[in-house]
């Protein structure tokens, strides 16, 4: 009998095992089990021919309908064609040979059903399949053999050019036929939500006997791939409580109490909550591990100097890295602002007890890097805020105790975990920020190892924001009174901003802070393209700037000052302006071809504006034509301000292995069946089960069929990837 984690050659010969891993790159049983079939077909019913396109790889049934055999005009051989049909359209079967096809002749006869599996493409206005792969299924007429096949349920496999869909059914049936594995899911889990056992399910999915057997091995496999998951999420949590962390407890009359005191505004119920939270874990002798999540100015910034300031002290350091240079110097000169006397050690206004706080970027000059990684390594740098800088090997801390990680998904886990390393010995506590509010079922399924704070009221002082979808195309004028209506803003004292998808010239088609690529309809409006015509056309007189990622530093500093400090009346900008950005004065956003954007995308940008007393408007230019999904994206937007409703729809959009972050770690996405949205109970329920079981055996040491599932699980999804995360 073969196990799951066999080699395909202990049941297959070596010609298939070879072409199964060049084509699917499959090495094991499991690797074959697991690529599961992308749709059904019943033998009695025929695919619609007529719906296939030039260049797909297809598996078609049909009926064949006539054949031909006739010799090749300039060379020496013949070519045999067989028409087929579904009984809505007919497709052409061309094979050439350099001699007589007699046998094929012979074997292709009319009235035949089969499998057929190629390439599709069009010759002299006929859609054709070159040397097709094929199985024959019997006749078509109602004998006793055509009968069993009208009700069996046909798997169709995600396929390639080499290999066919009945080739890899083929397989699976003599893998099937060999297997012998011991369930890992427990009998009472199973008992308790009526699972079937693994066998029966990776039958059911394979060659299922009916709908009802299908479903059923559906769910159970769905249950494996969360079950699996919250397993290794609840020996993580476990895990993180024996690793040391040195306690960074309150201390009063510290620098906190003195922030708390220059705070200009109360914090809000949810704000001190989660500051409590925090306050208390970083109070504790093992690492602290949270994610503060919240609405776009919901306040997570205060927060978190609020947490970095009761480290300091507590005599330790706080690094804060943060995606862009544009956002590490914005959180800096923030920071600073806040903190005022409180961050200027060792300067003649500097107060009682104060700290510095430090800037570590890529672009510093050789003098400005010298002094802040001397002052990061002394210790004199209580604070330390920098982008991916921070994590090169000569940045060094003098006792790093906690490292919070701005807009974590911009961050690879390796990159993480490189900060995370220079605590010396022990472990930093770490605080994970995200202003993308998350689904539940994402939270218990990517942060499952995470406790987690959120953020849901606006701070005091903020303003409601307005949303307006601009239909460019289909209405010119209401794009003229957009500009007008900046224009009347600039009037009043207050400041814009002009999100464009791209910089302005064809080298930033791939640029990074690009975020669409050249369209074949026409290119993305562009920062330098539009900055020009507006200064020249309907914003002139106005100051306009321009902002984007292949500025020089020193340039996007002192473009960011400017408009910070009221001299810029319009802000023409790519994305980087997208989180952290805080002007409160900037009261109006123009995003151009805003269908170009995610929705999640639009959320956090439109966050930008209303963020002082007067209120927020943003409008989303598109040419997308109404009732089309884009526009039902951009109508979204604009119906609601409330980001968890918007990441739900983000979410049923977007790939799962896109959510899971599966494109970060260089992988597929671990997840073939479960929903993530679709599955909240099920996940839940996985959850419950998972950390129960941890619980009362962390070493799985009475289930060891799942102990050794795990393993595998472990080393499929590369076990450092998990560890790092």
């Amino acid at each position: 009998m073969a196990s799951l984690e066999d080699p395909l050659y202990v049941v297959l010969d070596g010609k298939r095992t070879k072409l199964l891993l060049s084509s699917l790159e499959m090495r094991t049983v499991g690797d074959l089990l697991g690529h599961y079939p992308r749709r059904y077909e019943r033998r009695g019913e025929l695919t619609d021919i007529a719906s296939l396109r030039d260049g797909d790889h297809v598996t078609v049934q049909a009926e064949i309908a006539k054949v031909t055999s006739r010799p090749m005009r300039n060379r020496r051989g013949t070519i045999f064609e067989a028409t087929v049909t579904d009984g809505r359209g007919h497709l052409i079967l061309t094979f050439f040979s350099k001699g007589r096809q007699d046998w094929r002749e012979e074997q292709l006869r009319p009235g035949l059903c089969g499998l057929f599996s190629g390439q599709v493409s069009t010759f002299r206005g006929k859609r054709q399949l070159a040397h097709p792969d094929y199985e024959l299924l019997g006749t078509g007429d109602a004998t006793a053999r055509a009968a069993d096949y009208a009700s069996e349920i046909i798997p169709i496999y995600p396929a390639t050019a080499r290999i066919a869909s009945w080739q890899i059914a083929e397989a699976v049936r003599e893998v099937l036929d060999a297997l012998g594995v011991e369930d890992p899911m427990p009998r009472r889990i199973r008992e308790r939500h009526g699972l079937c056992g693994l066998l029966d399910a990776l039958s059911g999915i394979h060659r299922p006997a009916d709908d009802a057997h299908l479903r059923s091995a559906i769910r159970r496999l769905k249950w494996d791939e969360a079950f699996g998951l919250q397993v290794v999420l609840a020996q993580r949590r476990l895990a993180a409580t024996a690793y040391s962390a040195a306690p960074r407890p309150k201390a009063p009359g510290g620098l906190l109490d003195a922030y708390d005191a220059r705070l200009p505004f109360e914090l809000t119920v949810g704000q001190d909550l989660a500051g409590q939270q925090i306050s208390d874990e970083l109070a504790l002798d093992h690492p602290m591990h949270r994610l503060l999540q919240g609405e776009v100015g919901s306040g997570k910034t205060v927060i978190a100097v609020r947490a970095m300031l009761q480290v300091v002290d507590a005599g330790g350091q706080a690094a804060l890295l943060a995606p862009t240079e544009v956002l590490a110097q914005q959180h800096f000169r923030s920071i600073t602002d806040q903190l005022g006397p409180l961050a200027r050690a060792g300067q003649l206004d500097g107060a009682d007890g104060a700290t510095r706080v430090a800037l570590l970027t890529g672009s510093l000059g050789a003098a400005a890097r010298r002094r802040a990684l001397l002052e990061a390594a002394s210790g004199t740098a209580g604070i330390v805020i920098g982008t991916h800088a921070l994590l090169e090997e000569q940045v060094q801390f003098a006792d790093l105790g906690l490292v919070v990680i701005d807009e974590q998904h911009r961050f690879g886990v390796e990159q993480r975990d490189a900060l995370r390393s220079k605590a010396g010995d022990g472990r930093p506590h770490v605080l994970v920020m995200t202003a993308t509010p998350i689904p539940r079922t994402v939270a218990m399924t990517v942060f499952g190892d995470l406790e987690m704070s959120t953020l849901t009221e606006l701070p005091a002082g903020r303003s409601p924001i307005g949303t307006h979808v601009v239909p460019s195309a289909e209405k010119p004028h209401y794009l003229e009174r957009t500009w007008r209506r900046l224009r009347e803003e600039a009037e009043r004292g207050r400041q814009c901003y002009v999100v464009c998808p791209r910089i302005g010239d064809e080298r930033d088609a791939r640029a990074g802070d690009a975020e669409e690529a050249w369209d074949a309809a026409r290119p993305p409006v562009a920062v330098l393209d539009l900055a020009a015509e507006l200064e020249q056309g309907p914003l002139a007189g106005l100051r306009l700037a321009v902002l984007h990622g292949r500025l020089p530093p020193d340039e996007k500093d002192r473009v960011m000052l400017a408009f910070a400090a009221g001299s810029v009346d319009v802000l023409v900008t790519t994305t980087v302006v997208e989180v952290g950005v805080d002007v409160p004065n900037a009261t109006a956003m123009v995003i151009m071809d805003a269908d170009r954007f995610g929705v999640s995308q639009l959320h956090q940008l439109r966050g930008r504006v209303g963020r002082g007393r007067h209120e927020g408007l943003c409008l989303l230019v598109t040419d997308a034509e109404a009732g089309g999904k884009a526009r039902q994206r951009l109508d979204a937007v604009a119906a609601t301000l409330d980001g968890f409703t918007l990441s739900r729809l983000d979410l049923e959009q977007r790939r799962e292995g896109d959510v899971l972050g599966a494109a970060q770690a260089g992988r597929r996405s671990s997840l073939k069946l479960l929903t993530l949205l679709k599955d909240e109970d099920l996940i839940g329920d996985a959850r419950k089960e998972a950390q129960a079981l941890v619980d009362a055996d962390p070493a799985l040491a009475g289930t060891p069929a799942l102990a050794a599932a795990i393993r595998a699980l472990l080393e499929r999804e590369r076990a450092e990837f998990l560890e790092k995360a």
